[in-house]
């Protein structure tokens, strides 16, 4: 397996990233099991890290199976999987309604992890979003376009592994891409772990406190 655990995962996911430490970047990850990639990239490269509040819209009777994703904002961006939806018989009324879930989730989750923290401005600066892998490209594609949205100057995708023809599909919604392991042949993220334990909500929080501008103390 490439990766011990995702901090090994960060520490050669840093090291890929060290020409960028140049740029004053902010690192953004995506919660909850990027955000122990990330916070080592982000004390790496002694930038600021900030959340991506973005859920997976899981097929009602395979929630694995990514149908569409949903990203935290003013009005939140949500991406469908059109050829998920088509060939699992989805209707507009079961994706609105597990949409209606995940939003309900990233709100609860915005409470818990930044406890009323703001985001940081990332207009103009370069954003490095991390995350601990790729599967089917549904949240990170809403996470890309959500800093697009808010006007970033240079978007950076870093991640330790995804499939070759994901990555290659998200070319398109940053200006750069860092990824340590692609395959054409893939199957699942935590194949490529020796750990993969799932990332608590006091983890994140843990790493939030010690490596986010501005982070309040709890």
């Amino acid at each position: 397996m490439p990766f011990t655990n995702r901090v090994a995962a960060g520490r050669e996911l840093a090291k890929a990233l060290d020409a960028y430490k140049a740029d004053n970047p902010i690192v953004m990850a995506l919660p909850r099991g990027g955000v122990p990639v990330a916070a080592v990239v982000a004390t790496a490269l002694g930038a600021p890290l900030d959340l991506i509040l973005v859920r997976k819209i899981g097929v009602p009777f395979q929630p694995e199976l990514a149908m569409g994703a949903v990203v935290d904002g003013p009005a939140p961006i949500t991406i469908r999987n059109d050829d998920v939806i088509a060939s699992c018989g989805i209707d507009n009324k079961e994706f609105d309604d597990v949409r209606r879930r995940e939003i309900a989730e990233i709100e609860r989750r915005r409470q818990l992890y930044l406890a009323g923290r703001p985001h940081p401005a990332v207009e103009g600066r370069t954003v490095i979003v991390v995350d601990d892998g790729i599967a089917t490209g549904a949240t990170t594609r809403a996470a890309l376009q959500a800093m697009r949205a808010r006007k970033a100057g240079r978007i950076v995708l870093a991640v330790p592994v995804a499939p070759a023809d994901t990555l290659e599909k998200l070319r398109g919604e940053c200006d750069a891409v860092v990824c340590l392991e692609s395959h054409s042949f893939f199957g699942a993220i935590g194949a490529y772990y020796a750990d993969f334990s799932q990332v608590s909500d006091d983890e994140v929080i843990a790493l939030l406190d010690r490596t986010a501008a501005g982070a309040p103390a709890r």
